[in-house]
């Protein structure tokens, strides 16, 4: 089978990254270094190619309502440009997905999904159309995408941006339209890294042209371009879930953690009778792990209390910012408590560890006031 490749593939391949097999996508895992791309997000400014990820758009006088029943979060009441992070659950109240949502027009939803879901995801919400007057759209392929990601992206890309409003007056999970390097885009204050930045959309071929400009002009603020692997270990110290690992059809929103996107208040929507139930009685939770020894441990390593099974990993990583192993994993919820020492089995033998909070790094995006 060809591998799909984004607009921005002969760049990756003209700056000499390591191009690997990323869910049916040729895409760079790093430029240099892993470590290295991570720090400079951390400290700088880096650019990713994300031109992968899934667009499906919902035109029609129920676009709202359509999207409000498909996913958990609350959509009826965004304003305009609002983004909303959200589950998307099967009727049992396992996870079809994890999403963003743009409310671009009462009657236009925009559907941000991850690459791996995307004929799954576009399958399920034809499935679901049902008696709503929407009409969907595949855009999937029409779409670039770059994230320009770090402490330096709003100083960097506000003197190129022109739009309704500068670039330090949009807020966090706010898009809106403009142009950037004189080609038109759409924007939003949003992110996969936990730094403040920005995810811009625009057709293949500006997308190419951003990317340049963005790796000329940028040169003052120390952009550079991050592959998947930094992209990885920035999503992980942050705590931000990763599907096929952390969350998945077996996972629900509740021991995720991401109850605060699930709003049982709003109405209607597709497995919210299960997730009461799965609220009411939760056995298992996401928890941050911290690794004494042994090494990185990987999807589905075992966690034990004493000779008990009492969990899994899902995610381990180590954390560049802070010099540490950490691990993501489901729990017994008696044994969620942080400072709980449990042990993990890797390379056949068992290695301790200990239950620590989620994040392992706090997040820095949202915490600017607009």
């Amino acid at each position: 089978m060809d591998l799909k490749r984004t607009p921005l593939y002969e760049e990756h391949k003209k700056l000499g990254a390591k191009l690997v097999t990323f869910h049916d996508w040729e895409m760079p895992l790093q430029y240099t270094s892993i470590i290295e791309e991570h720090l400079n997000v951390r400290n700088n400014v880096g650019i990713f190619d994300v031109s992968h990820m899934g667009e499906i758009e919902i035109h029609g006088k129920d676009a709202v309502n359509f999207a409000d029943y498909l996913v958990t979060n609350s959509i009826k009441e965004s304003k305009i440009g609002r983004v909303k992070y959200t589950p998307m659950c099967y009727p049992d109240g396992g996870e079809v997905d994890d999403l963003f949502v743009y409310k671009l027009g009462e009657d236009f939803i925009l559907l941000v999904v991850n690459a791996s879901n995307y004929d799954k995801d576009l399958d399920w919400v034809i499935k679901n159309k049902g008696l709503f007057n929407v009409r969907i759209d595949c855009k999937s392929y029409d779409w670039g995408e770059v994230a320009i990601q770090g402490p330096k992206a709003e100083q960097f890309l506000i003197r190129y941006f022109e739009g309704p409003k500068a670039l330090d007056k949009l807020g966090y999970f706010q898009s809106m339209y403009g142009r950037l390097f004189g080609k038109e885009i759409l924007v939003s204050r949003t992110g996969y890294t936990g730094e403040d930045g920005f995810e811009v959309y625009s057709d293949n071929d500006s997308i190419v042209y951003i990317w340049q400009e963005a790796l000329n002009e940028g040169r003052e603020f120390n952009i550079k371009p991050a592959g998947l692997g930094a992209r990885d270990t920035l999503r992980f110290e942050v705590g931000y879930w990763l599907y096929g690992n952390d969350i998945d059809q077996r996972t629900n929103p509740i021991e995720a953690g991401q109850g605060f996107a699930v709003k049982f208040e709003k109405g209607d929507f597709i497995g919210k009778e299960a997730l009461l139930k799965a609220q009411e009685n939760i056995n298992r939770k996401l928890v941050g792990l911290h690794i004494h020894e042994g090494g990185i441990p990987r999807h589905g390593a075992i966690i034990f209390k004493g000779d008990k099974n009492a969990g899994f990993v899902t995610s381990g990583n180590f954390c560049p910012t802070l010099n540490s192993i950490n691990a993501m994993a489901y729990v017994e919820s008696a044994y969620t408590i942080p400072e709980t020492e449990l042990t993990v089995f890797l390379h056949n033998k068992l290695n301790k560890c200990m239950v620590v909070n989620l994040p392992f790094v706090e997040p820095r995006a949202g915490k600017k006031k607009i």
